[in-house]
């Protein structure tokens, strides 16, 4: 009986701080951190801010900004990009690593990159015609998706 009311509690417990993890909460664009100011302002200087928000999980504060025009970027903590969405245009040429730039320029040089989103094992990349792109931390493709 005893081992069933400590389960119990253990269980009680996780759920509680699995409610507190998704803590989103709007900001305003100061509160970003610096580098993502100045990436917004490098990249993006002509798009005005929709919404700004901070996210809380458990292990992890992201940030993410969305643009009038239909655009989003979501940062990490420290105010490094970790996925830029363009869906009406496309990703600015100097966000994108060369390494990519190059493959998408000679394999489809009539496809603009709409989407990238890099973690530390992978960088992914949607083209406007649909095809996504899935490339190492070295750039060297691995995936081909339709």
């Amino acid at each position: 009986m005893k081992k069933i009311l400590i389960l119990a509690a253990a269980v009680l417990a996780l759920g509680s701080l699995t409610a507190r993890a998704d803590n989103d909460r709007p900001i305003d664009v100061a509160q970003l951190p610096q580098k993502a100011q100045q990436f917004i302002r490098q990249h993006f200087p002509d798009e005005k801010v929709s919404l700004a928000k901070v996210e809380r999980e458990l292990f992890e504060t992201t940030y993410e900004v969305i643009f009038t025009g239909g655009s989003k970027i979501e940062f990490t903590k420290e105010g490094d990009w970790k996925e830029v969405d363009c869906k009406y245009s496309k990703v600015p040429a100097a966000v994108l690593p060369p390494q990519i730039a190059q493959y998408v320029t000679r394999h489809y040089p009539d496809a603009s990159v709409v989407q990238i989103d890099r973690d530390k094992r992978e960088y992914e990349v949607k083209l406007a015609n649909g095809l996504e792109l899935t490339f190492d931390p070295k750039f060297n493709l691995i995936d081909i998706d339709d």
